[in-house]
């Protein structure tokens, strides 16, 4: 398929020229051998789904902005969390879920957030429909000093809970695990939890704070969560740790708050940890692997280093970051080795990737992809890139979108347009069985001219097209778009999308001319799309006045 884009003289006017401008965003680079998939993202109200040219094939529209992460489901569903206010005013809270279908429409929306609770940064969609959430837990200073907190204030603990959604704003929690249940302390031998620290790695030191952290009540601050179905396990990263804990998922919500119970036995103990050893009194900060890191995921099985763990390392060195893959030891039953007196292993990595100015001190993910690619978003800068083998860059994208939620034109200043996280899906992927993803437009305004060939369509460079038989009168318009069409062209589909992608007109046109009623919409930049039977694609830049 050929995809024509025209360039109209208003646009020329409004906007400066290519010639005069450098690149500032959308694609910079699609090497062939890049993972031909699809990329969503989203750092405002609205998330898209672009091809590997950079091209908007669907988007969907809510009134939140996102608090933090975004999933596609295998049923076309996007399934995001939401920014609501709350009790807590730290960075990546949410509180909010919400379920669109495929077309846009919001099916389902549930709240969780009140004084002494509040979901946020990230989500795990599980196997059965229901899924993953973490979620801020306030104890008073109380509460705390009676588990032998040694700090004054309060303390926001972390939980785990799993919902099922129900109706259109109902949900379900179905399984509860509670950090408050797996504390030690070695400050007081007068209560239940005292303990030797370095006597037990399964729970978390209550003492334990990252330096500069004494007075705050933000002590643990998880920021990703990742499910295994096949082990039946939970994988979060605590950033004020620097570690990764694991925690079993079989259990009851009875057996979560205890140290039994369970496929593995411990209840909801921890059953492994690794990135640093000093907040179990078992390593220096010289054994130290990770700094702040996020985006914990195991690597699916049956891809390159399958089955592993993988993390974004946010500041492994001095305003450095680094993406890095580990296995962690374990026996035949596949239980987490741990030797007495000892740090969990390994010593080693098994992959890391860093490179000159590859720098996030916060946000951020890695992904693995079929083919032995990495996938990278590096949250700050708002840039997601792909690695291959040899750890040469094969696809490279600059997020367009600003804080305000607005894209900008191409050549112009982007500002604040940090990307919690951005996932690539393989063509593949159930969600796309039985959809047609026509590229749309660039997220950007006023796209340079590009050669991208990407799954399906082959996109050119602007041109003039009056070969094409279709022709728009008059630009920009006022009540009406008057489109002339050749007969080969007769009985084509026309669509309108507004400069975010969503579609605000579709007809079909068996005649020569034809006239779009468009007194309504508000003024700006809309894109018309006209396809025929043969496939044959025209795309047209319409400003309404």
């Amino acid at each position: 398929m050929k995809i024509v884009l025209k360039s109209t003289w208003i646009l020329m006017i409004l906007c400066a020229t290519h010639s005069f401008s450098q690149q500032t965003v959308g694609l910079f680079l699609n090497d062939p051998t890049s993972f031909q998939g699809y990329t969503l993202f989203g750092n405002n109200t609205h998330t898209y789904l672009i091809n590997n040219c950079g091209w908007i094939v669907n988007s969907w529209i809510s009134e939140y902005k996102p608090g933090n992460s975004i999933y596609l489901l295998e049923n076309g569903n996007l399934l995001r969390t939401a920014q609501v206010e709350g009790a807590f005013d730290a960075g990546g809270f949410g509180g909010r879920f919400e379920l669109f279908n495929w077309e846009g429409d919001l099916l389902w929306t549930y709240t969780y957030a009140n004084d002494l609770v509040q979901a946020h940064h990230d989500i795990a969609p599980l196997p059965n429909g229901n899924f993953l959430a973490i979620a801020w837990e306030k104890h008073s200073e109380t509460e705390a000093k009676v588990l032998g907190r040694k700090f004054n204030g309060a303390v926001w603990s972390e939980k785990i809970i799993e919902i099922e959604m129900n109706g259109t704003n109902e949900a379900r929690i179905v399984w509860e695990w509670r950090l408050w249940d797996h504390l030690v302390q070695d400050q007081n031998s007068t209560l239940a939890n005292y303990g030797v620290i370095a006597n037990h790695p399964e729970l978390v030191d209550i003492n334990y704070i990252e330096e500069g952290q004494e007075t705050s009540g933000n002590w643990i601050h998880l920021n990703a969560i990742d499910y295994n179905e096949t082990l039946d396990q939970i994988a979060v990263s605590s950033r004020l740790f620097s570690e990764i804990w694991i925690i079993d998922h079989s259990t009851t919500t009875l057996e979560a708050a205890s140290h039994q119970g369970g496929r593995y036995g411990k209840g909801g103990d921890l059953l492994y940890r690794y990135g640093n050893p000093q907040t179990y009194d078992r390593g220096t900060e010289e054994d130290r692997k990770f700094f702040y890191q996020h985006d914990i995921r195991w690597i699916p099985d049956g891809y390159p280093y399958g089955g592993k763990l993988m993390i974004f390392n946010n500041e492994k060195r001095n305003e450095a970051s680094s993406v890095e893959i580990w296995s962690p030891p374990v026996d035949v039953q596949g239980n987490y080795l741990l030797e007495e007196t000892k740090a969990f292993g390994p010593e080693e990595l098994d992959w890391e990737y860093s490179a000159p100015g590859f720098y996030s001190r916060i946000m951020s993910g890695a992904q693995m992809l079929p083919n032995g690619n990495v996938f990278i978003c590096e949250g700050t800068s708002g840039r997601f890139f792909e690695i291959n083998e040899e750890n040469a860059l094969v696809w490279e994208y600059i997020n367009p979108v600003n804080r305000n939620g607005f894209p900008v034109a191409q050549g112009g200043t982007v500002k604040f347009n940090q990307t919690f996280r951005a996932t690539r899906y393989s063509p593949d992927f159930p969600a796309f069985h039985g959809r047609i993803l026509t590229p749309i437009a660039p997220v950007e305004l006023n796209p340079w001219d590009i050669t991208c060939t990407t799954i399906g369509p082959v996109i050119t460079g602007l041109e003039v097209s009056s070969s094409s038989g279709i022709y728009l009168l008059g630009n920009p318009i006022s009540a009406e778009i008057h489109l002339t069409v050749a007969p080969q062209h007769f009985g084509s589909e026309i669509y309108v999308y507004d400069q975010l992608g969503k579609r605000v007109k579709q007809l079909r046109t068996n005649r020569k001319q034809t006239q779009i009623d468009f007194s309504n919409a508000s003024p700006g930049l809309y894109f018309l799309k006209v396809v025929n039977d043969q496939g044959f694609i025209h795309i047209e830049k319409v400003i309404k006045k």
